[in-house]
Formats: structure tokens, C-alpha cells, sequence
């Protein structure tokens, strides 16, 4: 029974640790978005799209930032293309890398299938060998056995 209040007790430390932290985090994120936009009074982003900021305080994955940042520059014609041609170079360079990927990936398969064609020729080769082998080593003992008086009847087969 002891046992079980002292777990209760944890998970409710836990759970106030954790409140705390979230709420220090909201705070210390909070106050240096106001710090950045107070020293930032002055940015080249124009006055009707203030929440443009140029260098975010917390790195961010470029997904996110695109679509948080996709009304920055809106109305400004000359930024708004800049952005589509930005994006269009992303896009670009990841279909680029997609193919690269792919082109590498075919060319490893490729060798594959090269270095397993060798061998299978190699081995037929060898097989044709053997057989020149045994069809001599056959006629041979045919030719022996027609001395010793065997009559071929294989042409009624054939």
C-alpha cells in the first residue's frame, strides 16, 4: 500500500517538474520574440507584415518554416517572386537528389546483374567444354563397342 501512494507521488512530481518546464519554455521563447522584435524595429520587412522575421531564434525544419513564413512578403511583388523561385530551387534540388538517389541505386543493380551474367556465362561456358568432352569420350566407346560387334539401333529412336 506504501508502495503504491510513493508512485502516485512521483507521477504527480512529474507532472508538476514537467508544467514547470513547459511554462519556463513558453516564458524564455516569449521573451526573446519580444526582445528580437523590439531590436528588430528597424527591419527591411515592410510595416503591414511585422511577423516577418528574417533569422528565427530557434532552428526549425524547413517544412515548418515554410509554411509559418508563407504570408511574409505577400503583397510585395518583387519578394513574393523571389520566394517562388526559392521554393522552385528547393524543390529542384530535391527532385535532383531523388534522381541521384535512384540513378545509384539502378547503377548498383546494374552491376549486379553484370557481374551475374559473367558468371552465368562462364558457366556455360564450361558446360560446353564438358560437353565437347562427353560427346567425344561417347564416340569413343561407341566406336569400341562397334568393334566388338554392337549395332547402333539409335537411328529407329531419332
Amino acid at each position: 500500500m506504501a508502495n503504491s501512494h510513493r508512485g502516485l507521488y512521483r507521477v504527480k512530481v512529474m507532472r508538476m517538474v514537467l508544467i514547470l518546464v513547459g511554462l519556463f519554455f513558453i516564458y524564455y521563447v516569449e521573451r526573446n520574440a519580444h526582445k528580437y522584435s523590439i531590436a528588430t524595429a528597424t527591419s527591411s520587412c515592410p510595416s503591414r507584415s511585422r511577423d516577418c522575421v528574417l533569422e528565427p531564434t530557434i532552428s526549425l525544419p524547413q517544412e515548418v518554416i515554410n509554411s509559418s513564413l508563407g504570408d511574409c512578403g505577400k503583397d510585395d511583388p518583387e519578394t513574393n517572386n523571389e520566394m517562388k523561385k526559392d521554393i522552385s530551387l528547393q524543390r529542384t534540388k530535391a527532385l535532383i537528389m531523388g534522381a541521384e538517389r535512384t540513378s545509384s541505386h539502378y547503377q548498383k543493380e546494374a552491376e549486379k546483374c553484370n557481374a551475374r551474367m559473367e558468371t552465368y556465362e562462364e558457366a556455360r561456358e564450361r558446360a560446353e567444354v564438358a560437353l565437347i568432352e562427353e560427346q567425344k569420350l561417347t564416340t569413343l566407346w561407341m566406336s569400341g563397342a562397334r568393334e566388338y560387334g554392337w549395332k547402333d539401333n539409335t537411328s529407329d529412336y531419332q
